[in-house]
């Protein structure tokens, strides 16, 4: 199941709130920081808010920068992103600002809020989506339905604390402004609840006039074959390695990755390394672990290729090394095909010692592009 790339962004005062319960809305953010926001939507394919959001605060979630939206125009993209709202009830006022301006816009809903909200005349596409409403079936109606790759969601907080929980966000641009609100009726960014284990990733600060934005991305990966956000950034961390890769003529340039459960990157690998000729990825990675290391069994390994089952420069392939160290899930993006060991099937080696396989294919182009020299 392919899935938009999700981006949260929100801004927040220092004790962490969203707002106050003042009857205008809360302007935490600076100038700057409003044209960076602008900039972050002129570059996604759809925005979404939750149907809370567009009750409390009208939102028309536009592009407002006329140069970026014809930057949008002459790449081919519509002058403003898809908006999306989600709304179990369907229960929303068809007067908002959100159904009237702007480009096209969605509405997903449960098979009862499409009634309703047809019955009241929102104009948008309306989209039920069954009895219940599913994180997982909206964002895949998006991508597959709609052609959404990436997917800005503005709030409100319920809907961050829902994808966060679910695992389903892939970047958290937060902006921390220099106020405190205090006010315990007033709405908070994040819920009470279960949260991904470990620590986030930080991966950018910036000082925007009075405002800091920083930027985080999950680490913790999924357990068996449930894929979360995280698995996708180890994934794609581990084609980079494998772009690391002296060019060989007689082996694949691959790169792999080891990570705990709690999102700690173990150990990382590619090809050749270190000038060794003959050693894998996954064999480099996992040489620098401690085999005694506890979190092995519940680990992740990451490879750019699916670990081989057969090698003649060593006794031990990939797939064996990988269960011996005690590791029972692996995700890969690409499947080995047979230009050097006819019919490869390390998955099939793995799955039969009890070990969860996961494959993304929408990686796959990015695993071979070290490799195409091998092509023909």
């Amino acid at each position: 199941m392919s899935l938009p790339y999700v981006l949260l962004s929100a801004a927040v005062s220092l004790d962490g709130y969203l707002d106050d319960t003042g009857p205008e809305r809360l302007l935490l953010s600076s100038p700057a920081d409003f044209d960076r926001v602008d900039d972050v939507r002129a570059s996604v394919d759809a925005i979404l808010v939750g149907a809370g959001t567009i009750r409390a605060d009208n939102p028309r979630l536009l592009v407002n920068s006329a140069a970026r939206r014809a930057a949008r125009t002459a790449a081919g993209k519509a002058e403003y992103p898809l908006k999306v709202t989600v709304s179990a009830t369907g229960e929303l006022d068809p007067g908002a600002r959100f159904w009237h301006t702007g480009g096209e816009k969605v509405l997903l809903t449960t098979d009862e809020g499409a009634r309703r909200a047809r019955a009241l005349g929102v104009a948008a596409d309306v989209v039920p989506l069954g009895a219940v409403l599913d994180w997982r079936a909206a964002l895949e109606y998006l991508h597959d339905r709609r052609g959404v790759r990436r997917l800005m969601v503005e709030g409100g907080g319920t809907v961050h604390t829902q994808l966060l929980q679910q695992e389903l966000a892939d970047e958290l641009q937060l902006v921390l402004a220099p106020l405190l609100v205090g006010d315990p009726d007033a709405p908070r960014l994040f819920g009470p609840g279960a949260y991904q284990r470990g620590r986030l990733r930080l991966v950018e600060t910036r000082h925007i006039e009075d405002v800091v934005l920083t930027r985080y991305l999950p680490t913790a990966p999924g357990t068996g074959d449930r894929v979360t956000a995280a698995d996708r950034h180890w994934l794609a961390l581990a084609c980079e390695l494998a772009e690391l890769c002296p060019p060989s003529r007689t082996a694949f340039s691959v790169g792999a990755v080891v990570v705990a459960a709690d999102g700690s990157e173990l150990a990382r690998g590619h090809s050749r390394e270190g000038g060794d000729a003959v050693v894998h990825a996954e064999e480099a990675a996992l040489a620098k672990v401690d085999p005694a290391d506890t979190r092995l069994a519940t680990a992740t390994v990451y490879s750019s290729l699916e670990p081989c089952a057969r090698r003649a420069s060593r006794p031990a392939p990939c797939a064996r090394l990988i269960l011996d160290a005690g590791v029972r899930r692996v995700v890969t993006a690409w499947r080995e095909p047979d230009t050097f060991v006819p019919g490869a099937d390390g998955s099939g080696v793995l799955a039969a010692q009890g070990a969860a396989v996961v494959v993304l294919p929408e990686y796959e182009e990015r695993a071979k592009a070290p490799n195409r020299h091998l092509e023909g």
